[in-house]
């Protein structure tokens, strides 16, 4: 079945909420993580930091791909080779602010490069696939100047770093990256308004859930 367009939201990271104290880490090609009444939810992306034992966590984001109850949360994190937890640790989520009056968006978008390894011998072109590359997104909005997540998008555009991105559609799945805010241009002309056109350079993976 289609997913409608109506009611997707793009929203830009915009700082660290409230650590959740973890309490268990169950190593696995999941990694399933225990926190007293998280608060978490699918989607939201968690920053790990201070875990004894399964020190290979720390410093490492990730984005919540299942929750179960106010205890359990799942990331997408391979652990499988992972130490095993001993005790503490937190996971910081990221705060996210909804870019306003989103009228279209493209992307993300993205291909590999293409490696030619043909040599003198061969009798066609001869290819191996590249990194691939996520390319970029695109969105039009309504300019609004007072807007908190177009002046949040505008902010990373002028300090030049890496912001998190999440992309949520009218069905709850959810895509989250990182990416930097390359252009915010304005146009308009008579009996028009004024748009904002953003382009957000991907960095990275797309996760999907």
């Amino acid at each position: 079945m289609a997913i409608e367009s109506q009611g997707t939201t793009i929203e830009i990271g915009t700082g660290d909420g409230t650590p959740v104290s973890i309490t268990g880490v169950t190593l696995g090609a999941v990694t399933k993580v225990t926190a007293t009444a998280h608060g978490l939810s699918v989607g939201d992306v968690v920053t790990f930091a201070s875990i004894t034992g399964t020190t290979e966590l720390n410093g490492q984001t990730a984005m919540v791909t299942a929750v179960e109850g106010d205890d359990d949360f799942w990331v997408n994190i391979d652990s499988s080779s992972y130490t095993d937890y001993t005790s503490d640790g937190t996971a910081t989520p990221n705060d996210y602010t909804i870019v306003g009056e989103i009228v279209d968006w493209d992307g993300p978008s993205g291909e590999a490069a293409v490696i030619d390894t043909t040599h003198l011998t061969s009798t066609r072109r001869e290819k191996l696939m590249g990194l691939p590359d996520e390319g970029q997104i695109t969105f039009s909005v309504n300019f609004q100047p007072d807007d908190a997540g177009q002046q949040a998008v505008r902010a990373a555009r002028n300090d030049r770093q890496v912001r998190n991105w999440r992309l949520t559609y009218s069905d709850a799945t959810v895509q989250t990256f990182e990416g930097f805010a390359l252009g915010f241009s304005t146009s308009g002309g008579v009996d028009g308004k004024v748009d904002g056109n953003i382009t957000v350079e991907i960095s990275g993976e797309v996760t999907t859930a």
